[in-house]
C-alpha cells in the first residue's frame, strides 16, 4: 500500500459504509480501531497487512475519526492474540473470501505458466498479477515470503517445460548432428589439454626440435 494519500482518495477508498459499521459498533477502544483498520485495508488490498505499521498513518487517522476513537489507540491493538485471528475470520467471511490451500498454490503456478510467464517474467509485474489472481478467486493470499517462493517455483517450472518442449520439436537428424558437434568440440578441448613437449608445453616446439625435425640450417632464436 502506498504511503501518501490525498483527502479525496481517503474518502473514496476508506469511508466506512453502514453495513461495515454494523460489524464495528459492538467493539470498543483499540479493538474497535484495529478491527476497522483491518476491515478497510482488506477491502482495498484483498489481503491483510503483513506488519502492523504497513498501514499508513493517514489511513489510520481517517478511519479513527469516523468511529470516534483516537488514532494513538491503534498502537495498543494486539497483533498476535486470539482477537485478531477472530477479526480476520470475520472480515474474510464478510467479503466472501476463503483461506488459501496447498492446491491453490499449485493452481496459481499452473496459471502463471500458461498465461503470464511466456510474455512477462519481471518479478514485480508477476507478483502484482498473482495478487490480482487471488483477488479474482476470492482467496486470501499467503504471506509475502510464500508468494515469492511460489513465483520462483513457477518460473523454474515454466523454464523446464519450455526447454523440454523446445527439445521435443528438434528433428532426430538434427539432434544427431548436435551430438556429433558436441563430441568433436570435447575432443578438441581434450587435445588442447594434453602436453606435447618434453616440458609439458602443449604445441610448443623448441629451436633444437625444429632443426632435428626439418633439417634447418639456421639458428632459431
Amino acid at each position: 500500500m502506498k504511503r501518501n494519500w490525498e483527502m479525496d482518495e481517503l474518502i473514496e477508498h476508506f469511508t466506512i459504509m453502514p453495513s461495515e459499521m454494523r460489524l464495528i459498533e459492538n467493539k470498543t477502544g483499540e479493538t474497535r480501531l484495529g478491527f476497522a483498520v483491518l476491515l478497510k485495508f482488506f477491502q482495498h488490498e484483498a489481503r491483510f497487512p503483513s506488519q502492523k505499521y504497513e498501514v499508513p498513518k493517514a489511513v489510520i487517522a481517517y478511519i479513527a475519526k469516523q468511529i470516534y476513537t483516537e488514532p494513538a489507540l491503534y498502537a495498543q491493538y494486539d497483533w498476535a492474540g486470539r482477537s485478531i485471528t477472530y477479526h480476520r475470520t470475520q472480515i474474510r467471511e464478510f467479503f466472501g473470501f476463503r483461506e488459501d490451500t496447498t492446491q491453490d498454490a499449485q493452481d496459481i503456478t499452473d496459471w502463471l505458466c500458461k498465461n503470464v510467464l511466456y510474455h512477462d517474467q519481471e518479478f514485480e509485474h508477476v507478483k502484482d498479477m498473482v495478487y490480482k489472481r487471488f483477488r479474482e478467486l476470492k482467496i486470501v493470499p499467503p504471506t509475502p515470503e510464500r508468494i515469492e517462493r511460489l513465483i520462483r517455483s513457477a518460473v523454474s517450472t515454466f523454464e523446464e517445460q519450455f526447454f523440454k518442449a523446445t527439445y521435443e520439436k528438434i528433428p532426430n537428424a538434427s539432434l544427431a548432428k548436435l551430438d556429433a558437434l558436441i563430441e568433436s568440440i570435447s575432443s578438441l578441448d581434450e587435445e588442447k589439454d594434453e602436453p606435447t613437449g618434453e616440458n609439458g608445453d602443449a604445441g610448443y616446439v623448441t629451436g633444437e626440435d625444429a632443426k632435428r625435425e626439418f633439417g634447418l640450417q639456421v639458428d632459431l632464436p
